[in-house]
């Protein structure tokens, strides 16, 4: 009884009454974006990417690739009919079981990054899978990267759908992004055995010339968690044995920036040409097998064409790991590197313009590989012809996908050639700079950035919303869409709760609602409870950075300007859509913003 009265007299100590509110302030600061929920999250991803990437490697590039490679290379004469094959059966899955089967791999994951917040149909992911096993495994010129990248993506997105729902996670449509992010970090980390490569390529990826920042913890997490679950069950070596330089000199530098730039040009030829021909083969119409079987037929004929020429182990098509191996072990002229470059690239515009079902990042650094130890052979005339293959793969990666840290990254870590890393940064930054802004991903793009700065002496309390379009808490989703009116074209909406706003509710929230459950979902239920306050004289600028910072919220609250005595009380609110108008308003030359209409909905 003692201790009970002690223990009540310790928690009504002033000092503590007077100093826990400031406590509780700063921890809620501290812990405002909700990391933790990702230390739960993340590796879950992980573990799935790794187990279901494990299983994809084993049977591509252990079970079906060696025997085939192996026949193709003791009957040269079976390599057309069995790329003409492998491409018909990828082309009949892709146009029978799936609902377009011009849309898969990494280009996927991006649109969905962009367009869909995240969500990836997972109806047909088993057929997207073994049509990628046809594709790669009877010799098309691609690998893994798309199909893991897609995996570990559509993993990402699913078990969004699987958490969003439990208590404790808070999990919102922004998440949803992040996991699809983050899931691809996963797939890329694990299949190229370099963890810091997934994390940097996925974080590149959506974008030419920015990176999806607000996926870097759970990604970070997630490559790590599923590198580990491969490599307990594949290992951990790096993927390619380099005999890595221990240093460098300044005329290696020199050297590297210009076999950047030759790499540069090259690859925004080969990039251009590649949408041409993706574009041409999407509006044929002729049936997705079709193009697809003439498309391995030209890939065959690419590699038939090598051996005939340069018969050895060495050969422009399937996933090629080992060609690494063979162009840096055994001696190869100048003329015979350049030739399997060409015929790689042309191959993989035929595979992959075509439709097949896979990416180019193997592709793309087996070419620039090749033209880098050319390059060594017959111009830089170095001893270290290692380095040159190191740097022409970081450019041709730079160059092709836009993703220029990333490629110094791989190289880094899939060679193991750490010395390599200063003259690769030096080709692939001169690569993606001569090489603009062509890009092998259609659906990558520009950072949005929009031009504010016109409005840094622009308060917020000039572009609020101060005749709330609110909804209750407690009301059903029937009720609340039975009060909308059809000219309201309000994206987010305030949540009130005994007077106070305690949330938002957007309109794509609603959507992902079956009609059928409105009369039995209340807004409660799927509202966002994260709704930032700030001052009512806060400038616009600062406003869009909040609402555009990680984790941002979908709308700010607008309170009194300190200094008031109700300096808490909430006297509007504020959204993206408020400051791109205002800037519109702005640039127009008006002065006075629209009215709003009220709309209440139960606060």
């Amino acid at each position: 009884m003692k201790e009970h009265q002690g223990w009540r007299s310790f928690l009504r100590h002033p000092l503590l009454r007077k100093y826990a509110p400031l406590v509780h302030e700063d921890l809620t600061i501290v812990y405002a974006r909700d990391l933790q929920k990702w230390l739960i999250i993340a590796p879950i991803i992980g573990v799935i990417t790794g187990l279901a990437i494990t299983a994809i490697a084993v049977l591509i590039l252990q079970k079906v690739w060696p025997p085939v490679l192996q026949y193709y290379l003791a009957h040269h004469w079976a390599i057309v009919p069995g790329l003409v094959l492998g491409c018909l059966i990828a082309g009949l899955i892709m146009q029978f079981f799936t609902p377009d089967p011009d849309e898969h791999s990494t280009e996927e994951i991006i649109r969905s990054y962009h367009e869909h917040q995240g969500h990836i149909n997972l109806r047909p992911f088993v057929a997207k899978i073994l049509a990628a096993a046809a594709t790669v495994g009877l010799g098309g010129s691609a690998a893994l990267e798309g199909p893991s990248i897609y995996g570990g993506g559509a993993i990402g997105s699913w078990i969004w759908t699987r958490f969003r729902s439990l208590r404790g996670f808070h999990l919102d449509a922004r998440d949803r992004r992040i996991m699809l992010i983050c899931g691809a970090a996963a797939g890329m980390s694990a299949v190229f055995r370099a963890p810091l490569t997934g994390i940097v390529f996925a974080l590149e990826m959506p974008y030419k010339d920015d990176l999806a920042h607000e996926a870097l913890l759970p990604s970070l997490i997630a490559s790590v968690v599923s590198f580990m679950t491969l490599s307990s069950f594949l290992g951990s070596d790096p993927l390619f044995d380099f005999i890595s330089a221990t240093s460098f000199t300044r005329k290696d530098l020199v050297w590297s920036a210009l076999l950047g730039l030759i790499i540069g040009l090259i690859a925004m030829a080969f990039v251009i040409t590649f949408r041409r021909v993706r574009s041409f083969c999407v509006d044929l119409a002729w049936p997705h097998w079709l193009k697809m079987a003439t498309g391995g037929l030209l890939t065959g004929l690419c590699g038939l064409a090598f051996l005939q020429f340069y018969n050895g182990s060495l050969v422009p098509i399937g996933a090629n790991y080992e060609a690494v191996g063979l162009i840096l072990s055994k001696p190869h002229s100048s003329l015979e590197l350049v030739a399997f470059a060409v015929l790689k690239l042309a191959a993989t515009i035929f595979t992959l313009g075509a439709g097949g079902v896979s990416a180019m990042f193997v592709p793309l650094f087996l070419s620039g590989g090749a033209l880098g130890l050319a390059f060594s052979q017959t111009i830089a005339h170095s001893a270290t012809p290692a380095l040159y293959a190191a740097v022409g793969m970081a450019c041709f990666i730079s160059a092709g996908y836009k993703t220029p840290l990333a490629a110094v990254v791989f190289v880094a870590e899939a060679t193991g050639g750490h010395a390599f890393i200063i003259p690769a940064l030096i080709g692939s930054a001169v690569a993606y700079a001569v090489s603009g802004d062509a890009s092998a991903s259609g659906d990558q793009r520009l950072h949005e950035a929009v031009r504010v700065t016109e409005l840094q002496d622009l308060p917020v309390s000039q572009i609020m919303q101060t005749e709330l379009i609110s909804a209750s808490a407690a009301i059903t989703l029937s009720e609340f869409t039975a009060t909308l009116s059809p000219h309201i074209r309000h994206e987010i909406y305030p949540v009130c709760d005994g007077g106070k706003i305690v949330g938002a509710l957007s309109l794509w929230a609603l959507s992902h609602v079956p009609p059928e459950k409105w009369s039995t979902t209340h807004v409660r239920d799927i509202m966002q409870r994260r709704v930032q306050k700030v001052p009512s004289d806060t400038n616009a600028t600062e406003a869009l950075r909040l609402l555009l910072a990680q984790d941002s919220e979908p709308m700010l609250l607008a309170v009194h300007a300190a200094g008031k005595t109700d300096k808490d009380k909430v006297v509007g609110v504020v959204t993206k859509t408020d400051i791109l108008q205002a800037l519109k308003l702005r640039r127009e030359s008006m002065t006075e913003t629209e009215e709003r209409p009220l709309v209440s909905t139960g606060c």
